[in-house]
C-alpha cells in the first residue's frame, strides 16, 4: 500500500501531526522505534498556547484525565523580586498542564489512531528510499525483525533532536547556538503545590509544577560549564540549588522522592531546514532549544498544526514543495522570538535592564500577569526595548542611565587590570 505521509517518530510532534493529517483524509502510517506508554526527557509543561491546541483538537479534557491538575497561578522569585499572578486568559484557556509523558505520548498516540492513522511501534527505520532525487518511502524492520519498505508521497521527521531523518537528508542547520546548560529533574509525593514556583538564582533557574499522579515535578538548570563538577554527586548539586530557593529546599527534604533524578547536558539550540524533496521535519527535529523555558511541547503542536496545514494544502492540488517552503517560514517566524528569549535565559547573565523591569512590577497586577504571559508564549512583544522602556517608565530609565553612569565611572581598584 502507497501512503499519503509516514510519519517517523510518535511523540508529540509525531502523533499530533498523525492525528491532523488522518482528521484531513489523508493516508498516514506512523512508525516508532519504542513500545508505548514510554517515558523520554522532557520539560512538561505544555504552556498556555499549546493548551489552547489541545483544546481546539477536542483533546483537553483527556490531558486532564491523566491526573495533571491545571496551574493557573505562578510564583516567580528573582532573589531581589517575588511576584505572584495568573496567566491571561488566551483562546479560551487560562492555564498550563505539566502531564508526565508516559500518559502525554500514549494519548495523542490513541487520538491518532482514532482518528485512522495507522500507528506501528517497535518499527526500527533503517534507510529512507529515493526515487528521482525525491525521498519516497522507507526501509526498516518491524516488531517481529520482518524488513520491509513502505512507500508514500511524504516522509516526515519527527524523530526528535537526534533525528535520522534530518541526518539522513542532510538537512541544514543555521542559527545555531552552543549548549548553554544541563538540566536535572526528579518527581516528588508529599510536595504538594498550590501554585506553580519559578526561581531565579545567580547561575540557576529552578520551576517546580504539579503534575500526574499526585507529583511534583522540580526542575533545576545550570550553567553547562559545572556539569563536569556537578555529575560526580548530581544529587547533592541539584538539593544544594534548592537550598538556595527560599523554602523549597525543605520542603523537598520533607517529601519523598518518586523515581530516580533525571538529567541531560544534551540541549541543543539550533534551526534546521524543515524541507526538501518528499521530506518534511516537524517538531525538535526541525527546531530544538534549551529546556530553560519549557517551550518543547507547545512548539511541537504548533509545528505540528502549521505543518499539517501545509501539506493538506500541498496534496490538495497544489504545490507541496512551494506549501512546504511557506511552512517553514511560517514556523521561523512563530518560534524565533521565544528562542532568542531562551538564549537569554540560559545565559544566567540578566542585565541590568532586565532586572529593573522586575523591580518596576510590584503592585502592577495587570503587568504582572502579562509578564507571566510573556514566559508562557501567550504574551508577544513583551520584551521588546520599545515595551520594557514603557513598563519602567522614565523615572526608571533615568534611576537606572545614573546606575550605569555610576558603574562606568567606578575608580578601579588595586590589582585590578584596565584594557589597553
Amino acid at each position: 500500500m502507497a501512503w499519503d505521509v509516514i510519519v517517523v517518530g510518535t511523540r508529540v510532534a509525531g502523533a499530533a501531526t498523525a492525528m491532523l493529517l488522518a482528521r484531513r483524509g489523508l493516508r498516514v502510517l506512523a512508525v516508532d522505534r519504542v513500545a508505548f506508554p514510554s517515558d523520554t526527557v522532557s520539560s512538561h509543561q505544555i504552556q498556555v498556547p499549546g493548551v489552547a491546541l489541545l483544546h481546539r483538537w477536542g483533546l483537553l479534557d483527556r490531558v486532564r484525565q491523566t491526573g495533571a491538575p491545571p496551574t493557573r497561578h505562578v510564583r516567580f522569585d528573582s532573589g531581589d523580586v517575588v511576584l505572584a499572578g495568573s496567566f491571561p486568559a488566551y483562546q479560551g484557556v487560562d492555564a498550563l498542564y505539566s502531564p508526565r509523558r508516559t500518559h502525554l505520548d500514549a494519548l495523542l498516540i490513541d487520538a491518532a489512531r482514532s482518528a485512522g492513522a495507522e500507528v506501528r511501534d517497535r518499527f526500527r527505520v533503517a534507510d529512507l528510499v529515493w526515487s528521482g532525487g525525491r525521498v519516497t518511502g522507507v526501509r526498516g524492520w518491524d516488531r517481529g525483525g520482518a524488513a520491509m519498505t513502505e512507500t508514500a508521497t511524504l516522509v516526515i521527521g519527527a524523530d526528535g533532536k537526534r533525528s535520522f531523518v534530518a541526518e539522513a537528508v542532510g538537512a541544514r542547520r543555521y542559527r545555531e547556538r552552543p549548549v548553554r546548560a544541563f538540566a536535572s529533574y526528579g518527581y516528588w509525593s508529599g510536595l504538594p503545590m498550590e501554585t506553580g514556583e519559578v526561581y531565579q538564582r545567580p547561575g540557576r533557574a529552578v520551576a517546580a509544577f504539579p503534575t500526574s499522579d499526585e507529583l511534583t515535578m522540580v526542575y533545576v538548570s545550570a550553567p553547562i560549564a559545572e556539569f563536569e563538577a556537578a555529575r560526580g554527586d548530581l544529587d547533592r548539586h541539584y538539593l544544594a540549588t534548592l537550598d538556595g530557593c527560599g523554602d523549597l529546599g525543605e520542603r523537598v527534604r520533607g517529601a519523598v522522592r518518586a523515581e530516580r533524578l533525571r538529567t541531560t547536558p544534551d540541549q541543543p539550540n539550533t534551526f534546521r531546514r524543515s524541507h526538501g524533496p518528499g521530506w518534511a521535519l516537524v517538531g525538535d527535529a526541525g527546531v530544538v532549544m534549551d529546556s530553560i523555558s519549557a517551550q518543547g511541547i507547545t512548539n511541537a503542536f504548533r509545528d505540528a498544526e502549521l505543518l499539517s496545514d501545509a501539506v493538506a494544502a500541498g496534496l490538495d492540488g497544489g504545490s507541496l514543495d512551494r506549501a512546504l517552503a511557506g511552512h517553514q517560514r511560517r514556523r521561523d517566524r512563530a518560534i524565533r522570538p521565544m528562542f532568542d528569549f531562551t538564549m537569554g535565559l540560559a545565559g544566567f547573565a540578566p542585565r541590568g535592564i532586565e532586572r529593573a523591569l522586575l523591580r518596576s512590577l510590584g503592585g502592577r497586577q495587570g503587568e504582572i500577569d502579562r509578564f507571566l504571559g510573556a514566559f508562557a508564549g501567550s504574551v508577544t512583544g513583551y520584551f521588546t526595548p520599545v515595551n520594557v522602556a514603557r513598563v519602567i517608565g522614565v523615572r526608571g530609565l533615568l534611576r537606572l542611565a545614573a546606575l550605569e553612569v555610576r558603574r562606568e565611572h567606578r575608580p578601579v581598584e588595586a590589582g585590578q587590570r584596565t584594557n589597553s
